[in-house]
């Protein structure tokens, strides 16, 4: 006797149940998507609370607009986008505007980070993250991690080009500084 799964259904029942704001439905959602919602929020924030802040403000808008959701979709992404929204939302309600633009961003030199960065764990690169400012962070997470444009990020953030440009390159440098310094304390 062969038993047919249909998935289209039960993730249809599964977003219906999420819709009806069934208990065991955002129970299940949460802890599923759990470890790597908090992932994408450690990013943007600056202490592990924070980021806890901003994971459940984000699976708040989830439960909130999960009829928006359209069943064969990738769930997983939908819900990524929400939380990166919900961290830049943070961002500009913290943020003190501190635009300096500059025309040219130079790149950096690599010469001592390849060693560095291979010997460091995801945590350690991580807390290396979260040591730099607000605007220098979400910059850097938006364009290195999430693959946005210099343009998107400074349309998410009310940012010019120019100043979203001048964040990335000073955000490396800071981070550049964070794991040179690291590297000499360690020999």
């Amino acid at each position: 006797m062969d038993f047919v799964l249909n998935l289209e259904r039960v993730e249809q029942d599964f977003i219906a149940a999420l819709a009806r704001e069934e208990r065991w439905a955002q129970q299940r959602l949460y802890e599923d998507h759990y470890g790597k919602m908090i992932g994408v929020c450690m990013r943007y924030a600056s202490s592990r609370d924070e980021a806890l802040d901003l994971l459940h403000e984000g699976f708040i808008k989830i439960f909130q607009n999960i009829a928006k959701y359209r069943p064969g979709t990738a769930l997983n992404a939908w819900m990524r986008t929400i939380m990166v929204n919900t961290c830049i939302d943070y961002y500009r309600r913290q943020a003190r505007r501190r635009t300096e633009d500059i025309d040219t961003a130079y790149t950096l030199s690599d010469e001592d980070s390849p060693d560095v960065l291979s010997n460091l764990t995801e945590q350690e690169i991580l807390m290396a993250v979260q040591t730099l400012s607000p605007a220098y962070r979400a910059v850097f997470n938006l364009y290195v991690v999430e693959g946005f444009s210099h343009k998107e990020i400074g349309d998410a953030l009310q940012i010019t080009e120019s100043t979203s440009r001048s964040n990335l390159v000073k955000a490396r440098n800071k981070l550049q500084e964070y794991f040179i310094t690291k590297k000499m304390n360690f020999e």
